[in-house]
């Protein structure tokens, strides 16, 4: 019997430190050397301090920013507690949440007919991207926020919407926390208080 276990703890030991260390130890390595922002998690940085991660939503809920899809995730935009809100289509809190973010929607643009992804979560409650539609939507609110010609807020946003990956695979998206920074970049002193 002692002859048999010999082999087999050598065997889990050794692949043990092969697989569960030396391989994920030179992933992360050679990760970091090819695709170190990637690696690193994205991260966005302002003048060194991390503001964000271009993969992980975040809310912005000030009339000068581009506002983010509804986040079901924990309190919103909780990358703790990540996840859809699971209401069914037939399910009336999802209508009564839906209708109210419609009208908010309706509301602050002054326009009736409202994209889907302003009014819907996405799966994991954390999407950074919006559709340009809904972003073009909010490009005159922003403009009046900062005092700024809303043909340049929407060229703003043109410059940063991303076509489908290969031409054909996803649809053109808006990374809200990019574009957010953009504009801060683009009109500095134009915020009105």
């Amino acid at each position: 019997m002692l002859a048999q276990l010999r082999p087999a703890l050598v065997v889990t030991v050794f692949f043990t430190l092969l697989l569960g260390i030396a391989y994920p130890l030179a992933i992360t390595g050679v990760a970091g050397l090819v695709f170190p922002h990637q690696a690193e998690g994205s991260l966005i940085r302002d003048h060194g301090r991390v503001i964000g991660s271009a993969l992980i939503g975040q809310s912005f809920a000030a009339p000068k920013y581009l506002h983010s899809r509804p986040s079901a995730a924990g309190m919103g935009y909780d990358a703790a507690s990540s996840s859809g809100s699971n209401y069914g289509p037939l399910n009336p809190d999802l209508a009564k949440r839906v209708a109210g973010d419609a009208a908010a929607v309706r509301a602050s643009t002054g326009q009736s007919r409202v994209p889907d992804d302003a009014v819907t979560a996405s799966a994991s409650g954390l999407d950074p991207d919006i559709s340009p539609a809904y972003a073009a939507l909010q490009a005159r609110r922003i403009a009046d926020a900062r005092g700024a010609d809303p043909a340049e807020v929407q060229a703003v946003i043109d410059r940063n919407t991303e076509a489908p990956f290969l031409g054909f695979i996803g649809q053109p998206r808006v990374n809200v926390l990019l574009t957010n920074r953009a504009l801060d970049l683009r009109f500095p002193g134009l915020v009105r208080r």
